[in-house]
This record gives C-alpha cells, sequence and structure tokens, in this order.
C-alpha cells in the first residue's frame, strides 16, 4: 500500500469521503481490514465500518473484487493492459483490457513506464502485459510492467464455411481443429469471409462451438491470401489519416535546402535492384585510388528518410510500430506512406534526392583504412536490374549499360574484387542455402517456384551495404553516440555440443578449442562440398546459430565476424536504419532531424519493438508462402513428388519438395508399420525392426495425403524406404527398451481399426 493513515483513538467513524479518499489512494489493495486499521477502528465499530461501506456499494460508489475495495471506475493497483501505441515522445501506451465490458466512454490515459532493473521486462506495441499502475489524476495513469502475458488463448481467426444450415470455421493457423457455429452466432459474415471467432464451450465430445466476434473481409480472391498472415500476426497495415495527412504534405527538398547539402549530382552513382522493385534507397560508385596502388575509393549513398521523417512525427510514430516493411508474394506492408517510400526517398534515376552518403577508402588487399560520412543532395544516373548489370560485366551491355560499361561498370566491379578479398580474409559465416521466389499468375494464384541464380552482381551489392554498415557503426562508436547495433551472438554450448554429436556421426569434427569463430564452420562446410551430404550439413549448422537482433549493447556479429555492425542502408523499409541515420546526423553536426534525447534514453526498448517486429513479418511471410503452395498444390492430392528431409523430431519427418520447395509433415505413424525411434545426435529416425533409417537431408519420393490451403499446411504418405547408415547400422537392438514391441504392436493394431 502506497499510504497507512493513523488517526489513533476516535469516538466516530470516519466519513464517507475519508474512505472513498483512503480507498483512491490504494486501489485495489484497500479492504475492511485495511481501512479499519488505518482509521483505528475497533470492536463493535467495525460493524458500523461494515454497513458504511455496504451503503457505499449500494449507491455505487466502490466495488468489491474479491476482499478488496475500489472506488466506482478506478482501475485496480495490478491489472492487466493492451499496449496500444506511442505517444509523441516514443512512450508506450495502453489500455485496460476489460474496459470496454465494464466501462463506458474513454479510457484512461496509460502511460507505460521505461523497464529498469537487471532483469527489465521489455514489452512492445501489441503486447497483453500484467502491470503496476499508479493513479496520477482522474484520467491518467503510469504503469510499470510486472511481465507480458498470452494474448487471448480463446480467439480462433479463420475463414467461414457456411453450407445451407451447417457452418464450420476452418482455422488459418496448422494442427488447429474446426468449430462449429450456429447460423445465429455468425451476424453479418457470409461464406468466405475472414473472421475472428470466440470459443463458447469445448465438450468431451464433438467440435468446439464458438460466435463470430470480428468480420474482417472477404477471401473469396486467391489475391487476398495475405491478409490471412497480417490479420493473423496483427500486423499494422492500414496508415492512420494523420500520418497519411502528413506524407502528402511533405514537399520535396527545396532549392534552399539542397544547398544546406553537398552537391554530388554529377558522380555517377547507379541503383541495383531486383527488377520489380519500386523503391530504391541504396546507390553505389567505385573507382580507383590514385593516391595508393591497388587502392580503391567506394561511395554509398542512401536515402536520407530523417530529412522527411522527424522524430515525434505521425509518420515515425507509424514506422517505429511497423519496425519494418513485409513483402509477401503479392503485395508490400510498408512501413512508411508511398508519399515517402516510393517516391521522395525513392532513388529514382535522374532526379534530384537528399541522402546520406559514406565514402570509404580500401588499400589493396580489401581492408578499409578509413571513411567519411555527408549529407547531400546526389541524382542516380541509372537504375539497373541485377541480371542487367551482371549481363554487362559478362561482355552482353544493352543500350543502357553499353555506355556505362568502362567508366562506371567496371570500375564498379574492380572495387568489388579488392574488397572481396577483405571479405575472404575476414572469413565470415559462408551458407550455401538457396532461396526459392514465388511468382504469380494475373488473378494471383501461383505460377512457379524458381530458385534466382546467384550472382556476382547480388555480392557486389551485399558487400558495399555490409562496409557502409560497419562504418556507421564505428562512427558513432567513436564520437561515443548511443545507437541501436545490429548483433549476431555466438552459437550457445548446448547448441555447439549438439552439432559436434551430429557431426561425428559424419565422422567430421568441429574445434572444442578457444573461442569458436565462423572460420570454423566454413573449414566443416567446405569438406562437404559437392557431396551429398552438402545441404544436410549446411541445414544443420543454421541451426546451430543464434538469431540476429537489435542491441544499443554491442556483442559484435558472429555470422559476418565483425566487432562493429549496425543497419544503416534500408532506411525506407527498417526503422533501425532510421534510428542510425538520426544518431549520425546529431553525433556529425550534419544538420536538421538528429536523434533526439528522448529516443536515445529508449534506445533498449525500441531495440527489443523492432527485434520482435521482424520476427514477425518473417513468420508472417513464411506463413503466405506456405498457404500460396498449399493452394496451387490442393489440386493434386495423390500424386508422388521428390523431396528433401528437412527436419526430424519424436512425432516425424519434415519433407520438403524439389520442385516447389513445398513444406509438409508425414507423422511417424504414417512412415511404415515399424517402431521408430528419435537419434538425436543424428537426426534420424530409426526403424528398431531393420535398423534403417530416414536423416534430416536424405532425399526422398513421397504422396501428397491432405492439403489444407488456408492453415498452410500438406500432409505426406513416405514412399521411399529408410537407408542404412555407419551411425546406425547394427544399433537397433541395443537401443530397443523391452517395452517397445509392445508399443509397437499396440501402434499397429491402432491402425488397423
Amino acid at each position: 500500500m502506497k499510504k497507512q493513515r493513523s488517526h489513533g483513538k476516535r469516538s466516530s467513524l470516519p466519513g464517507r469521503e475519508e474512505v472513498l479518499a483512503f480507498i483512491a489512494e490504494n486501489p485495489g489493495q484497500a479492504g475492511k481490514r485495511e481501512i479499519a486499521r488505518a482509521f483505528g477502528i475497533k470492536g463493535n465499530d467495525k460493524i458500523a465500518l461494515k454497513a458504511l461501506l455496504k451503503d457505499l456499494a449500494e449507491d455505487g460508489l466502490i466495488e468489491k473484487h474479491g476482499k478488496r475495495l475500489m472506488r466506482a471506475g478506478d482501475l485496480p493497483g495490478v491489472t492487466v493492459l493492451d499496449v496500444t501505441g506511442r505517444d509523441s515522445g516514443g512512450g508506450l501506451l495502453a489500455r485496460p483490457t476489460a474496459w470496454d465490458e465494464l466501462s463506458e466512454g474513454n479510457p484512461p490515459r496509460i502511460e507505460i513506464l521505461p523497464p529498469r532493473g537487471k532483469r527489465p521486462v521489455v514489452a512492445g506495441i501489441g503486447d497483453r502485459v500484467l502491470a503496476r499502475l499508479d493513479r496520477i489524476d482522474e484520467a491518467q495513469y503510469n504503469a510499470r510492467v510486472i511481465k507480458v502475458i498470452d494474448k487471448r488463448k480463446n480467439a480462433v481467426l479463420g475463414i467461414l464455411r457456411v453450407s445451407g444450415t451447417a457452418v464450420r470455421l476452418e482455422p488459418v493457423q496448422k494442427r488447429s481443429e474446426e468449430v462449429a457455429l450456429s447460423p445465429d452466432d455468425i451476424g453479418e459474415a457470409k461464406n468466405g469471409d475472414l473472421v475472428e471467432v470466440q470459443v463458447s464451450r469445448v465438450g468431451r465430445h464433438g467440435l468446439k462451438r464458438g460466435k463470430v466476434i470480428r468480420v474482417i473481409g472477404s477471401l473469396a480472391s486467391e489475391k487476398a491470401v495475405s491478409m490471412i498472415a497480417i490479420h493473423a500476426h496483427e500486423l499494422p497495415h492500414i496508415f492512420p489519416p494523420e500520418a497519411l495527412k502528413e506524407a502528402e504534405s511533405v514537399k520535396p527538398i527545396s532549392a534552399k535546402d539542397a544547398r544546406k547539402h553537398e552537391d554530388w549530382r554529377d558522380l555517377p552513382l547507379l541503383t541495383i535492384d531486383p527488377a520489380d522493385a519500386k523503391d530504391h534507397d541504396d546507390a553505389i560508385h567505385g573507382a580507383r585510388d590514385p593516391d595508393v596502388e591497388g587502392g580503391h575509393i567506394v561511395t554509398v549513398a542512401i536515402a536520407d528518410v530523417a530529412w522527411y521523417v522527424r522524430s515525434g512525427s505521425a509518420m515515425d510514430a507509424e514506422a517505429l510500430k511497423r519496425g519494418n516493411s513485409v513483402y509477401f508474394p503479392d503485395r508490400v506492408v510498408p512501413m512508411l506512406p508511398e508519399r515517402i517510400s516510393n517516391d521522395l526517398c525513392s532513388l529514382r534515376e535522374n532526379e534530384d534526392r537528399p541522402a546520406l552518403a559514406v565514402r570509404m577508402w580500401f588499400d589493396a588487399g580489401g581492408r578499409k583504412t578509413k571513411h567519411e560520412f555527408h549529407r547531400i543532395v546526389m541524382k542516380s544516373h541509372a537504375k539497373l536490374a541485377y541480371t542487367q548489370a551482371q549481363a554487362a560485366i559478362d561482355c552482353a551491355p544493352d543500350e543502357k549499360t553499353g555506355p556505362l560499361l568502362k567508366d562506371v561498370l567496371e570500375p564498379l566491379w574492380e572495387a568489388w574484387r579488392c574488397m572481396h578479398r577483405g571479405r575472404e580474409a575476414r572469413e565470415p559465416l559462408e551458407l550455401d542455402l538457396p532461396e526459392r521466389k514465388i511468382l504469380l499468375t494475373q488473378d494471383g494464384t501461383v505460377d512457379r517456384v524458381v530458385v534466382p541464380e546467384r550472382l556476382d552482381a547480388h555480392r557486389l551489392v551485399e558487400e558495399f551495404m555490409i562496409q557502409a554498415n560497419v562504418a556507421a557503426a564505428e562512427t558513432l562508436e567513436r564520437r561515443k553516440q548511443r545507437l541501436v547495433y545490429r548483433i549476431h551472438d555466438a552459437p550457445s554450448l548446448a547448441k555447439l555440443e549438439s552439432l559436434r554429436e551430429f557431426l561425428h556421426t559424419m565422422n567430421l569434427s568441429l574445434a572444442r578449442a578457444g573461442n569458436i569463430r565462423a572460420a570454423h564452420f566454413n573449414q566443416i562446410l567446405g569438406r562437404v562440398e559437392g557431396s551429398e551430404r552438402e545441404e544436410l550439413v549446411n541445414q544443420v549448422v543454421l541451426r546451430s546459430q543464434s538469431q540476429a537482433e537489435y542491441s544499443p549493447a554491442n556483442i559484435g556479429h558472429f555470422g559476418l565476424n565483425l566487432m562493429r555492425y549496425a543497419h544503416f542502408t534500408s532506411p525506407i523499409r527498417r526503422y533501425a536504419d532510421l534510428i542510425v541515420h538520426r544518431a549520425l546526423i546529431a553525433a556529425l553536426g550534419l544538420g536538421e532531424g538528429g536523434i533526439s534525447a528522448q529516443e536515445e534514453e529508449r534506445l533498449e526498448v525500441v531495440a527489443a519493438d523492432i527485434s520482435l517486429a521482424e520476427r514477425r513479418a518473417m513468420q508472417a511471410e513464411r506463413d503466405t508462402v506456405d498457404r500460396l503452395i498449399a493452394m496451387h498444390l490442393s489440386e493434386r492430392v495423390g500424386e508422388t513428388f521428390d523431396g528433401r528431409i528437412t527436419g526430424v523430431t519424436r512425432a516425424g519427418l519434415f519433407v520438403t519438395l524439389a520442385q516447389t520447395g513445398a513444406d509438409g509433415f508425414i507423422p511417424i505413424s504414417k512412415i511404415s508399420d515399424e517402431y521408430y525411434h528419435f537419434d538425436e545426435p543424428s537426426y534420424s529416425l530409426i526403424s528398431a525392426d531393420t535398423g534403417l533409417a530416414y536423416q534430416m537431408g536424405q532425399t526422398v519420393e513421397v504422396r501428397l495425403a491432405e492439403a489444407q490451403p488456408v492453415a498452410g499446411a500438406l500432409r505426406f504418405d513416405m514412399l521411399s524406404q529408410g537407408r542404412p547408415t555407419k551411425a546406425n547400422r547394427g544399433a537397433a537392438a541395443s537401443r530397443r527398451k523391452p517395452h517397445m514391441a509392445a508399443r509397437r504392436s499396440s501402434a499397429r493394431r491402432g491402425r488397423k481399426r
């Protein structure tokens, strides 16, 4: 309790206002016993106090929650909140989760205080939290988060299926069950609508029962499949009016303001992006260093988003809420309004644009010797696609690249080859895991799945961006300016031990002595390159790695083998980069739009928010791809496919199809009638009868048994036999426990039923 009044001996009870004031000062903590103690009420006077409290309750002035009392309309001292957004200073705002059910009118303003302590509890927008409240006045509270709790577990998102009087909800989540609804419980929803259903009853038998509580919209068109992921992951996708109004009011940089920037419009910077890119936030240039033999000067210019999107603005608040742009095969959910992302900040060909540029000097060995940042006005001299730029270097220039070849493109490639020598000396982690891309037809269905060729043009742009990111982190650290780093921790000891056990089954070893580096993994990958084990080992090494994230505390980037690294090169689509831009502007005195004191104070919270937003976006993108491919394959149930085992668990096998990259599951009961032992070190399921195994990385033939497009789920039947492996040959009998045979017989009987 905040206050305990001591009133000594009293000849009479406290007045109604005194009792109400005490309850207000101790929300959710004051009961009859606490009031009696505070006012010195004893003996028979407690009966009169009980009557007074009853009168206050009947008059609607107080409410009873268990043994605790509250003024009507007050919030409990500890309550559940939904974090809804940020104020103009970047602070988190929340509202009581139960406000709509318990109260009328507008909820009070609740500000989430910054986390503190050795183990701070960090909340983000969209979280549901348990918080301790401190009342400021009648309409405002401060809140300290105690813990982040799960969201409602009894609300299900799905597609409504109506057939006569039969109504079912087809859930969008994998491994979720259908929900039955009464026609009276669907409101205005129609067949094919994406809806949210409150599960109201779960019986021992039959389907769950529910009621539609929100209609999101029709999904009659396949083009709307990404909307499932948008709502399932609660991605902010509609800009608030104030952000759109702000974006439309922004004017291109004026001649007067341009004079505050350095004029680099004559430098032949160019953009190299995917052919279908709509925004261009980086431009590059390379040339020989006239003062250093074999050295090169590299320039990277990045769209100056901070010039247009200022800290505390409506656009800034929404950008932080989104954290990053999200890319689906059929649409983009941008971090910034199109007026900014696709227009004013996009480095369009032959148009003046403000930019932050870094010029870097490399010696003949590809080692960066110095760098400097500038705030400039630039003009992109050419917009090229990766394939277009690569074709020109490969002696097939077109009308656009031909005139650029000798003076722009060839020096650019020479600079990259120099930088590549430095990369090889640094030895970052070099995993070879091809990425698939879905190509859609005009109606939004899957046309085909391709694996784009990995070109030197991709590697060139990637290395230019990496070095620019390093330069940003180094500059800010040197200037003692706080920033958000991009960090990547070394693998945990547990994951390393698991990896060593796996490699041992393949007669491979991983160094134990000293601090492990990315180079140690590259040695392993080099030993299996070109063999049938290559993809398997790449997958297992990837799984052993930690997840990259954002943090104001630097631990380096393990995968890139860099001590200082920050994201600087994509401020149109990543909020982390915008923070780094503002930090550079402030640290180097480059003019307007620098980082504010409030932002600096809140970097821990911002870093946590955007790390969560990144993971949310990645999962939403993966789920959409799964749904599109499941929809594509739904008419091919019963057909056979070639695939590769990409995951092994006690429950069964995950298989990725070779042609489409579709992922599906084979329950252990659908492999065969044998009993299988899960051998974790070798990522295998091993037959207790024959000793044959199914191992991660193994190529197999499967039959598509079931497709659930809405959930993005595929189930396969195994057609291939297991294979002998050195790790399990002759070992099945020693692994089998006495009770396994009985379990196997029971399982067989169950399948026969």
